[in-house]
C-alpha cells in the first residue's frame, strides 16, 4: 500500500517536472501575441490594422455590470467562490474522461483558460492540465479576481482575427464595450467557448442558440431577471460593416511602418500608431488622382504618377505613391528617383538671390557653352535680354545654366542640402545641374519647397504622430521644436514672389487655386520622361511627378500640362474648409517692360565690357 502511494506520489510530482514559471503582470499582458499594429488617422479615426485585431485595453470599473457578469455566466460560474481551479468541476470532468486515456477536457475556469492561452501548449494531456491547475492557483495568489477577470476580457480570442472585448465590440457591433447591450454582450460571451464555430459574422444560428444558454446562466445566477433575457433573446442585433479603405492607403502605411521601426529600438506586439495622415483628404486625393490619369494619362502615354501634401509643420497629410498598390508597392512619392528638370532651377536662382542678386537683374538669353555643353530652350529660340525673374517665370535654360556658373554648382548643392534634401548627397557639380539633370525624390523636393513657403525655414516631414500600445502607455510622440532658419526671410518673400509668376502668367497657369496666393514651378526631363510641379500656398506644399516606371519617353507632357492639372486637383482638397491666408512675398514683383530690360542688359554688358579692359 505503501509503495502504491510513494509510486502514485512520484507520478504526480512528475507531471510538475518543465513546468514553466508564471510571467510577470505585464509579461501576461504581452505573452503570446503576434505583431499587430492599428493604425489611425490624424483624427483618431482606424485606417488599418496590419496583423490580428487585438483590442485597446479595457478596464472592468467602465463596463457596465452585464458585460463581465455575461463571461462569467458563459464560462465560470463558481469565479468567485474557487481558488483558481474549481476543485468539484475538476473531480466531476476527470469521472467523465476516466476512460478517455490521457486527454482531459471540461472544468476550466476563466483562471485556468488565461493560464492555458497565455503561458502553456492548447495540447490536452493530464500533465499540460495539472500544470494549468497548479499556475492557474499561484496567479489567484498574485492577482485580484477584478485584475484576472480584466486580463481575460483583454486577452481571450472571439474569432475572425480579433482579441479582446475591445476589438470584438468596435468590429463587430461598431461600439465601445461600455455601450454594449444585454444582448450584444450575451452574443460575445458565446464565442470564446468556440471562437471559430462561432463566429458572428459566419455562424449567427448557432451563435444564438449559445446565447440562449448564457442569458439563462444570468438568470439563475441573479446577474439579470428573466423579462431582461426574454427581451434580449429576441433582440435584433446588427453586426457593423466592415469599414473599407483604399488599397492605395498601403503607400502610407508602408512610410509609416519603416518609421516605426526606426522610433522604437523593439518593437512590442501591439501597437497604436497615430498618422499624420488625413483619412478623408488621403481617400479624395485617390479617386482625384485615379480619375485624372484614367482620363488623360493613357493618351499621352503616362501610366504612373505620385503626389504629396505637407502642412507647414511638416506633417505629410496625404500621399500617392503610384496608381495601384495591389499590383506594385514601389513608393515613387518617397522611393523613386527621377531628374526634377525645371523644377529644380527656384534652388539655382535661391542660391543666386542669397549671393545679392535681384530679381530685376538683366540676363541675356542666347546661345551659351560651357564645358562642351550647350543647353537648348524648350521653345529653341532666344529672346535677347530679360530680368531674372522674367527668365524663372517663363523657364528659360540658358539664364538658369548662366546663373549656375555665376553661383557655382558646389554652393547649389550646399543650399539644396541645407533645405533638406537628402538626395543632395549624391549630387556631382557639373554645369547641368542648373537644369535638373540629377535626381531626387518627390517627399524631397516638397520638402525643399517647404522653405519658401515659411520664410526660410526648413521643415521636415513625417508620418506618425505617436505610437502606443493597447493599453495607453504612450511609447513614443513627436518632439515640437523649433524648425531651422536655412535661408534668409527677405531672400524668401522674393523667391515667392518669383515663383507665384510661374502660376499668375508663365508655364504653370493650370496650377491657379481659386481664393489662394500660389507659388510653384514646372519641371520636365530630358525626352519627356518625367514631368513634376512643385508649389505651395501659405498653408499647404505639394509636389506631383508624372511619368513611367521603365522610363520610357511620354508623349510630350510637360510639367505645365498634366502634373500641374493633378497639383490643383490635389490642393483644392488639401485646402478644403481652409480660410485664405496671404502668402508672404506674393505680389511684390513689378514687371519691367521688354525696353527697360534692354537698357538694363546694355549697361550691364558695357560695364562688363569695362571691367575686363581694367583688368587686361
Amino acid at each position: 500500500m505503501m509503495i502504491a502511494g510513494a509510486a502514485g506520489w512520484i507520478y504526480w510530482q512528475s507531471l510538475y517536472r518543465g513546468m514553466p514559471e508564471l510571467p510577470s503582470n505585464e509579461a501576461l499582458w504581452a505573452s503570446g501575441r503576434e505583431q499587430a499594429i492599428e493604425f489611425v488617422d490624424a483624427n483618431g479615426q482606424t485606417i488599418a490594422i496590419r496583423g490580428p485585431r487585438y483590442g485597446r485595453a479595457i478596464k472592468l470599473e467602465d463596463l457596465p455590470p452585464h458585460v463581465p457578469q455575461a463571461f462569467i455566466a458563459a464560462e465560470d460560474k463558481r469565479f468567485y467562490e474557487h481558488d483558481g481551479a474549481d476543485t468539484r468541476a475538476i473531480i466531476r470532468a476527470v469521472w467523465a474522461n476516466v476512460t478517455s486515456g490521457e486527454t482531459v477536457s471540461g472544468a476550466s475556469t476563466i483562471t485556468q483558460q488565461l493560464i492555458k492561452n497565455l503561458v502553456l501548449t492548447p495540447e490536452q494531456t493530464l500533465k499540460r492540465k495539472a500544470q494549468e491547475i497548479r499556475l492557474a492557483r499561484r496567479l489567484e495568489e498574485r492577482l485580484s479576481k477584478e485584475q484576472i477577470l480584466e486580463l481575460y476580457l483583454n486577452r481571450v480570442y472571439f474569432g475572425a482575427g480579433f482579441y479582446g472585448l475591445g476589438a470584438a465590440s468596435r468590429f463587430y457591433f461598431g461600439k465601445q464595450p461600455e455601450d454594449l447591450s444585454i444582448a450584444e454582450a450575451s452574443l460575445l460571451a458565446t464565442l470564446p467557448q468556440a471562437p471559430s464555430r462561432l463566429a458572428l459574422t459566419n455562424n449567427m444560428t448557432d451563435a444564438k442558440t449559445r446565447q440562449r444558454y448564457v442569458l439563462k446562466e444570468m438568470v439563475d445566477a441573479g446577474f439579470i431577471t428573466a423579462p431582461q433575457a426574454a427581451a434580449a433573446e429576441i433582440e435584433e442585433v446588427s453586426l457593423a460593416e466592415a469599414p473599407e479603405r483604399d488599397p492605395q492607403f498601403g503607400y502610407a502605411l508602408d512610410v509609416a511602418t519603416e518609421k516605426i521601426d526606426e522610433i522604437l529600438p523593439t518593437v512590442p506586439g501591439d501597437l497604436i500608431v497615430q498618422l499624420t495622415i488625413d483619412a478623408d483628404l488621403q481617400s479624395a486625393m485617390d479617386e482625384a488622382f485615379t480619375a485624372r490619369m484614367e482620363e488623360e494619362g493613357t493618351k499621352v502615354n503616362a501610366s504612373q504618377a505620385a503626389g504629396i501634401v505637407l502642412d507647414t509643420k511638416g506633417r505629410i497629410l496625404a500621399m500617392y505613391g503610384g496608381v495601384d498598390y495591389t499590383e506594385n508597392q514601389f513608393n515613387r512619392a518617397t522611393q523613386a528617383l527621377r531628374q526634377p528638370g525645371s523644377s529644380f532651377k527656384p534652388f539655382v536662382y535661391a542660391a543666386a538671390i542669397q549671393m545679392g542678386l535681384s530679381p530685376y537683374e538683366v540676363r541675356r538669353d542666347e546661345e551659351i557653352t560651357i564645358d562642351d555643353w550647350t543647353p537648348e530652350n524648350y521653345s529653341r529660340v532666344f529672346h535677347g535680354p530679360m530680368t531674372l525673374s522674367e527668365a524663372l517665370k517663363d523657364s528659360v535654360n540658358t539664364i538658369a545654366a548662366q546663373l549656375a556658373q555665376e553661383v557655382g554648382e558646389e554652393k547649389i548643392i550646399a543650399l539644396a542640402r541645407r533645405f533638406g534634401m537628402a538626395s543632395a548627397d549624391k549630387m556631382r557639380p557639373l554645369p547641368s545641374i542648373a537644369l535638373g539633370s540629377q535626381e531626387v525624390t518627390l517627399q524631397d523636393l516638397a520638402r525643399g519647397y517647404g522653405v519658401f513657403m515659411t520664410g526660410g525655414k526648413r521643415i521636415d516631414p513625417y508620418i506618425v504622430e505617436k505610437i502606443s500600445n493597447s493599453r495607453g502607455d504612450v511609447l513614443y510622440e513627436r518632439p515640437q521644436y523649433d524648425f531651422e532658419q536655412v535661408y534668409e526671410r527677405d531672400n524668401a518673400e522674393t523667391m515667392v514672389a518669383m515663383m507665384e509668376r510661374v502660376i499668375t502668367d508663365g508655364t504653370g497657369t493650370r496650377a491657379r487655386l481659386d481664393g489662394w496666393q500660389v507659388a510653384g514651378k514646372t519641371g520636365t526631363s530630358q525626352d519627356f520622361r518625367d514631368a513634376w510641379f512643385a508649389g505651395f500656398s501659405a498653408a499647404r506644399v505639394g509636389a506631383v511627378w508624372v511619368g513611367n516606371d521603365d522610363d520610357s519617353p511620354m508623349k510630350e507632357v510637360t510639367g505645365g500640362g498634366l502634373p500641374a492639372s493633378l497639383w490643383h486637383d490635389m490642393m483644392v482638397l488639401a485646402h478644403d474648409g481652409l480660410k485664405p491666408q496671404p502668402l508672404a512675398g506674393a505680389g511684390t514683383l513689378i514687371t519691367l517692360s521688354p525696353q527697360v530690360q534692354e537698357r538694363i542688359a546694355f549697361y550691364r554688358d558695357l560695364s562688363m565690357a569695362f571691367e575686363g579692359a581694367l583688368t587686361n
